[in-house]
């Protein structure tokens, strides 16, 4: 079974390397990423089966023995995040017949896009903190050429901003990683859970706590931390914004989930308190962002902050259910938020631009896309019946359990806030007239919709629609992940085994 784990790891890198191969041939090298990333899909969608029905999965690289080895595991959390990328690499693929030019691909767009999928996806799959720093680096590398590749200004100013900050984030990280292996001897993390709470000095293990905080929170787009992301984000290709937006930043939430499930279990004082009001300072400063702009992309960018918010909350409250309601909003939130920055390619394709001021009267001349917004903007709002609002009622409810009703409070206005974000977005470019003159630059030229621009948007949309009506499953699902979160034994057994 080791090959569950492994193919969702060699497939983007085999359909990188092949893409470098055949650059030369923009159809070709398209068609074989196509196959790679369907590929990619197909044996996700068999792992996250595997997982559901037999439990969590655990291999070592190499045949060396855990803790000393690599180690490759797949619980419920990290196999439907593997899946959820490669439905997005699919969907980003598909979306980028149309939206990424010839000069690009010859730059390295496909091999580079690879590299970020397989970074991504290793990420969610390593059982080794060290090499969850290594895919970091990999991300880093491979979504730093992806935002500078047009070479534009905007780009290499937001590349710049996105790469030191970064760099800090890899500086906390490796400089954690130092200090918990001096305090441990170990970096696997099923390991760790038995040797961390062996360490005397709790103060020293607070601060440990706190690196790792700072680094994934930094990846996380946490408050403070996040000023890059709205920097960064609305300057690359829309396909890469895509991918950008969906994923990136729920990296960083990963991390935070698993290190702090399975790592640092012991009592942390006010770590949680604390992360609970970054939660709701994320949640309130992206949503007022948000309401400021009037950049199709920009606003975007900014709710991306918002919604990390929720997802740090979840964490925050401790909770089987709040994890749930988590994981829950990760699997909604990936799609929709990708599935958004395609739509906003479209409009921009078919009126020239992302300035509000600029866009108008699509519903009445393309009713399709309009739909097609609605589905994703409206459930990124939380409205019934699709699946953002299970997910927020998820952990609003959660909050209240517990009587954490100022957090409820502030996720239930952020909710109402976003609303009023998507409903400005929906009559400025869809209600409104159109404008009478549009400001084209001579690098934007309106242009008809590509098929296959709207099937990955379609595809995005449906899946929302049916992770709603069938919330029930998903919560299950959900439900099962956040037990192994709580119990994290059930990790460190399919790791450990009779090892510890």
């Amino acid at each position: 079974m080791s090959g569950l784990l492994t193919f969702p790891i060699l497939l983007p890198l085999a359909g990188g390397v092949i893409a470098i191969l055949v650059k030369t041939d923009p159809k070709r090298s398209l068609q074989l990423v196509l196959i790679s990333a369907g590929l990619h899909t197909l044996s996700s969608g068999l792992l996250v089966y595997h997982v559901h029905l037999k439990g969590i999965l655990a291999t070592q690289i190499g045949n060396w023995p855990a803790p000393f080895g690599i180690t490759l595991v797949a619980d419920h959390l990290s196999a439907v995040l593997v899946m959820i990328t490669a439905i997005v690499n699919l969907a980003v693929t598909s979306y980028s017949k149309a939206d990424i030019d010839a000069v690009l691909i010859d730059r390295g767009y496909y091999p580079l896009l690879q590299m970020l999928v397989c970074g991504i996806c290793g990420a969610f799959l390593t059982g080794d903190i060290f090499n969850l720093y290594v895919w970091f680096e990999v991300m880093l590398i491979a979504s730093f050429g992806l935002l500078v590749l047009g070479q534009s200004k905007s780009q290499l100013d937001g590349g710049v901003k996105y790469v030191v900050i970064n760099l800090l984030s890899t500086l906390l990280f490796i400089a954690g990683i130092g200090l918990l292996y001096g305090l441990t001897g170990t970096l696997n993390l099923a390991d760790l859970h038995a040797k961390v709470p062996l360490i005397a000095n709790r103060g020293l293990l607070t601060a440990v706590a706190m690196l790792f905080l700072a680094a994934f929170g930094i990846k996380a787009a946490l408050f403070p931390l996040f000023f890059w992301l709205p920097a960064a984000y609305h300057t690359p290709p829309v396909a890469v914004s895509a991918i950008f937006s969906g994923l990136l930043t729920k990296v960083g939430i990963y991390a935070l989930i698993r290190v702090f499930t399975l790592v640092f279990t012991v009592d942390m004082g006010y770590f949680y308190p604390a992360l609970l009001v970054m939660a709701a300072l994320t949640m309130i400063t992206g949503v007022l962002g948000a309401a400021a702009q009037n950049e199709f992309r920009r606003i975007l960018s900014f709710h991306i902050i918002s919604q990390v918010g929720y997802m740090a909350m979840g964490l925050a409250l401790q909770t089987r259910l709040a994890l749930a309601g988590t994981i829950f909003y990760l699997i909604h939130h990936i799609i929709v938020k990708a599935n958004l920055f395609l739509v906003s390619g479209v409009v921009q394709r078919r009126q020239g631009s992302f300035e509000l001021a600029q866009l108008g009267g699509l519903y009445r001349s393309d009713g399709k896309i309009a739909i097609l917004f609605f589905i994703p903007a409206f459930s990124l709002a939380g409205f019934p019946p699709l699946s953002g609002f299970w997910a927020k009622m998820i952990l609003i409810r959660a909050s209240l359990d517990i009587h954490q009703y100022g957090i409820a409070f502030v996720a239930a206005v952020v909710g109402l806030l976003t609303v009023y974000s998507m409903t400005k977005i929906w009559a400025e470019v869809f209600w409104k007239p159109a404008p009478q003159t549009n400001h084209y630059s001579e690098a934007i030229i309106p242009r008809k919709s590509s098929p296959w621009m709207l099937a990955p948007i379609t595809a995005l949309a449906l899946l929302t629609i049916i992770i709603g009506f069938g919330a029930e499953f998903v919560f299950k699902f959900a439900e099962q992940a956040a037990h192994e979160l709580i119990h994290p034994q059930y990790y460190v057994d399919a790791v450990l085994g009779n090892r510890q």
